[in-house]
C-alpha cells in the first residue's frame, strides 16, 4: 500500500467538531457517547467526577428535547428544563439506587465546553449557568422524587421495581405487563392521571426539530427604529392612544362610532375609501387599526368606552417597541383581519389554519437569497392546506373553489403586513432557482436534473417550496407544468420582508429557541468560539460576511488572520482545526493561498494539507515524502479521535495487517506535532492492535486449516 492511499477523515464526522446533528443522525449516540468520555476523563484531571449517563442525557436532552439541537448552547431555561423536567422524566432510579448528581454532572458538562472552547458564544456565559444549576440544584430531589414530573415508561418500570420485578428480565416484565393490562397491579392511579394528561398535553420528552435558517444581515437598532417611526402604522397606533386618552364613548358592540370613525380615518390617513360609512365596520383599514391597538395593548375598553393604557408610554414613545408590538398583535387578529367569512360564507382554509400559516408564511420568506414570487408562495400555502385538511376527498369544483377564497384571505393577509411594513412587494421575474424546483408532488420539473433544491435557497424550504414528495395530487403535474409557465410568462408579484420584518421574524424564532444566525452577532467573541460555529452553521457568503465584521472588531483583517490562525493552532481537537482552516480558506480573500502558504509551518502544516488534499487542491503525487507521512499521521489521528479504539483499530486491519503496519510506522516516524496523539497511536500499534492482528490471523489460519480438512474429505469420497 501507497503512503498516499492512507484513508482521509478530514470532513468525518466527530463530536469534537460536530456540535449539531441532524434529527434522526445515527452518529449521534455514538458521539455524544465519545463526548460524555471525554467530560469524565476531564473533570477527573480537575478533582471531581462526571457520571457519563447523565452527562450523555444531557446532551440527548439538547439534540432530542429541543428544537434547535445544538449541543454547545445552554441557556438558563435549559438548565431548568433538563434538570427539572427532562430528568425526573426519563432518568429511571430503581429502589435502592442512589440519587445521580444530576447537578453537578451538568457543571461539569458547562465548564468543558467552555474550557474546550466548544460553548456557542450565543448562550449565556458560564458563571450565569452555574448561578443557574445552583438554583435548580435545591428543587433537583424534589423534582426526581415527584411521580407526576415521570414519563408513562418510567412510571411503569418503578412500579414494576419497587414491587419485586426484576426490571431488566425481558419476559418478567413481559408478565408484569400482562398483569397490569389485566387491572392486577396495584398502581398511584392519580400520579399516572396526571403523567398522562401532561403527555397529552404537552407530547413526549422529544420534540420535532426546528429547521434551521441561513444567516442574515440587519442594520443597526437605532436605523431599525428610525425605520420603524417612517411606518405609517407606527403614527397611527400612536395617534389612536392619544384619541383615546382619559376616555371616548364607543357603541353597544364595542365599535367606533361613526362620526369618530370618519374623523379617525381622515386624520390618521387610514386610506379607507367609503365616503359616508353607515359602521366604522364599513373602514376596514381602520377598524384593523383598533382592534390592534386593542391586541397590542395600547388601549383598553372597559364600560363602553376607550381609554389609552398609561403603561403603553413608554412603547408608544419607541417607535421600535411600538411596531414590534404591532406585529405581535397581528398573530392575534385572525377575526377582525379575516372575519371568518370565505366561500359559501363560511370560513375559509385560511381563516381555520391562521395561527399555523402566518407563521408558516413569514419562516419561509425568512432568509431567503432571493424574493419568493406570489405564485410559489400560494403554491407552498396550498401545500400547507393539503397536509392539514383532506381535500383530496372533496370534489375538484369545490377544491378549487376553497382555494380561491384562501387565497382572497392570503392576499388580505399580505395587505396588511405590507401596511405594517413587514413585507415589500414588487413586479419583476421570477429568479431561476424558483423555476428549477420540483413539482408540489415531488415529480422533476421540465429542467431539474435532481430533486434537491438549487443552490442559493435554504435546503428548510424544500418541503413548503414542493422539493420532496407530499400528499398525491390527482393533477399535480398538469399543476407543477401551469405552476411553471405562469413563473416564466411575464413579470409576477415579488415579496421579501423588509428589515423590520426579517427583525421582527428573528425575535420570534429565537423566542420559540430556534436557530437564527445573524451576521455581525459574533464580533465580539473569540475567536475560537466564531469558527466553531461559523464553520457548521453558516454558508459561504454569510460566513464571508461574519468573519469581515468580526476582523473590524478585531484590529483589521491582519490582526484578525494571526487571531484566527491561533485558534486553528490551539484547538485540541484535530477535526475540529481542520474544519476551522477549511473554513477560511472558503471565506478569505486569500482563499486557497492560505493553506499553502502553511506547507511549513511546523505546527499547522498537517492541517493545511488535510485541507488542500480534500479540496483537490493537491493531488497525492503533488505531496513530498515528508509531507506524504505527515497526512498518513493526520489522517490516522483525526480516525482515532472521531471514533472509538476498537472501531480504529477494525478500520486499520480493514486494509490488511501489512499495510496497518506500514501506515502506523509511517505516522509515528512522520515528525507530527501532536506528540500526545502519537503516543496514543503507538500505544495501540503495540497493544490492542497486534493482540487483534495476532487474533485475526489465528482465526484465519483455522479456517484454512478446516478447508483444507473438507476438501481432503471431498476428495476421499471420491
Amino acid at each position: 500500500m501507497k503512503l498516499n492511499d492512507a484513508p482521509t477523515t478530514a470532513h468525518s464526522k466527530a463530536v469534537p467538531m460536530l456540535m449539531l446533528f441532524e434529527p434522526h443522525d445515527q452518529d449521534f449516540g455514538t458521539a455524544a457517547g465519545a463526548l460524555a468520555d471525554r467530560v469524565d476523563a476531564w473533570a477527573r484531571e480537575h478533582g471531581a467526577e462526571a457520571d457519563t449517563f447523565t452527562v450523555g442525557s444531557a446532551l440527548e436532552y439538547r439534540h432530542h428535547g429541543t428544537v434547535d439541537g445544538r449541543l454547545g448552547l445552554w441557556q438558563e431555561r435549559h438548565v431548568g428544563e433538563f434538570l427539572l423536567d427532562w430528568l425526573p422524566r426519563q432518568l429511571t432510579v430503581l429502589p435502592g439506587q442512589p440519587l445521580p448528581d444530576g447537578p453537578g454532572d451538568l457543571l461539569a458538562l458547562l465548564r468543558y465546553l467552555d474550557a474546550m472552547g466548544l460553548a456557542d458564544p450565543r448562550g449565556d456565559a458560564l458563571p450565569v449557568l452555574e448561578r443557574a444549576v445552583g438554583a435548580a440544584a435545591g428543587e433537583f430531589a424534589d423534582a426526581m422524587a415527584d411521580r407526576t414530573r415521570w414519563g408513562p415508561a418510567k412510571f411503569w418500570a418503578a412500579t414494576a421495581a419497587e414491587q419485586g420485578v426484576d426490571v431488566t428480565d425481558p419476559d418478567a416484565m413481559t408478565r408484569f405487563t400482562e398483569r397490569a393490562r389485566r387491572d392486577e397491579v396495584p398502581y398511584d392511579r392519580r400520579a399516572l392521571d396526571t403523567i398522562m394528561r401532561r403527555h397529552l398535553l404537552t407530547g413526549p420528552a422529544r420534540v420535532p426539530r426546528a429547521e434551521p435558517q441561513l444567516p442574515v444581515v440587519l442594520p443597526p437598532e437605532d436605523v431599525l427604529r428610525e425605520q420603524a417611526a417612517a411606518t405609517a402604522s407606527a403614527g397611527q397606533l400612536a395617534g389612536l392612544a392619544a384619541w383615546a386618552g382619559s376616555g371616548q364613548p364607543l357603541t353597544r358592540l364595542g365599535r367606533l362610532r361613526v362620526a369618530d370613525a370618519r374623523r379617525l380615518a381622515e386624520t390618521l390617513e387610514t386610506g379607507d375609501r367609503a365616503t359616508a360609512p353607515r359602521s366604522s365596520a364599513e373602514l376596514p383599514r381602520l377598524s384593523l387599526l383598533f382592534a390592534m391597538a386593542k391586541q397590542a395593548r395600547l388601549i383598553r375598553v372597559a364600560k363602553g368606552r376607550a381609554y389609552a393604557v398609561a403603561k403603553a408610554r413608554p412603547v408608544i414613545a419607541d417607535p421600535l417597541a411600538l411596531w414590534e408590538r404591532a406585529f405581535t398583535a397581528l398573530f392575534e387578529l385572525r377575526e377582525p383581519l379575516l372575519g371568518g367569512t370565505g366561500w359559501s360564507s363560511g370560513p375559509s382554509l385560511l381563516y381555520t389554519a391562521y395561527e399555523d400559516v402566518l407563521p408558516d408564511v413569514l419562516n419561509t420568506l425568512y432568509s431567503l437569497p432571493h424574493p419568493m414570487p406570489w405564485p410559489r408562495l400560494r403554491a407552498s400555502v396550498h401545500f400547507a392546506y393539503g397536509l392539514r385538511f383532506d381535500l383530496g376527498a372533496v370534489p375538484e369544483h369545490v377544491r378549487r373553489l376553497w382555494l380561491l377564497a384562501a387565497d382572497r384571505d392570503l392576499r388580505r393577509v399580505l395587505d396588511a403586513l405590507e401596511d405594517l411594513g413587514a413585507i415589500a412587494r414588487e413586479q419583476g421575474m421570477a429568479d431561476p432557482a424558483y423555476l428549477d424546483m420540483t413539482g408540489l408532488d415531488g415529480t422533476p420539473g421540465e429542467d431539474a436534473d435532481s430533486p434537491e433544491p438549487p443552490d442559493g435557497l435554504p435546503p428548510e424550504l424544500a418541503r413548503p417550496l414542493g422539493a420532496v414528495p407530499g400528499p398525491p395530487d390527482p393533477d399535480s403535474r398538469a399543476s407543477a407544468q401551469a405552476l411553471r409557465e405562469e413563473l416564466t410568462a411575464g413579470p409576477v408579484e415579488l415579496i421579501r420582508l423588509t428589515d423590520l420584518g426579517t427583525y421582527a421574524v428573528r425575535q420570534r424564532l429565537l423566542a420559540e429557541g430556534r436557530s437564527a444566525p445573524l451576521v455581525g452577532e459574533l464580533a465580539h467573541a473569540c475567536a475560537t468560539a466564531v469558527l466553531g460555529v461559523v464553520s457548521q452553521e453558516y454558508d459561504p457568503d454569510s460566513a464571508r460576511a461574519e468573519l469581515s465584521a468580526w476582523a473590524e472588531a478585531h484590529g483589521g483583517p491582519e490582526h484578525a488572520r494571526g487571531l484566527l490562525l491561533d485558534a486553528v493552532r490551539e484547538s485540541p481537537f484535530r477535526v475540529r482545526s481542520t474544519a476551522f482552516l477549511d473554513t477560511l480558506t472558503a471565506a478569505l480573500p486569500e482563499g486557497q493561498r492560505l493553506p499553502h502558504s502553511l506547507r511549513g509551518d511546523p505546527q499547522l502544516a498537517p492541517t493545511a494539507l488535510s485541507v488542500l488534499t480534500h479540496r483537490d487542491i493537491l493531488a497525492p503525487e503533488d505531496l513530498t515524502g515528508t509531507e506524504s507521512a505527515l497526512l498518513v499521521a493526520e489522517s490516522l489521528l483525526q480516525l482515532l479521535e472521531s471514533g472509538d479504539q476498537d472501531v480504529f483499530v477494525e478500520h486499520l486491519l480493514a486494509a490488511g495487517r501489512r499495510d496497518a503496519q506500514t501506515m502506523i510506522g509511517a505516522a509515528l516516524g512522520s515528525g507530527h506535532p501532536d506528540r500526545d496523539g502519537l503516543a496514543r497511536l503507538a500505544r495501540i500499534a503495540d497493544g490492542p492492535l497486534r493482540a487483534r492482528a495476532t487474533q485475526l490471523g489465528r482465526l484465519n489460519a483455522a479456517r484454512a486449516r478446516r478447508r483444507q480438512s473438507g476438501a481432503g474429505k471431498r476428495g476421499r469420497r471420491r
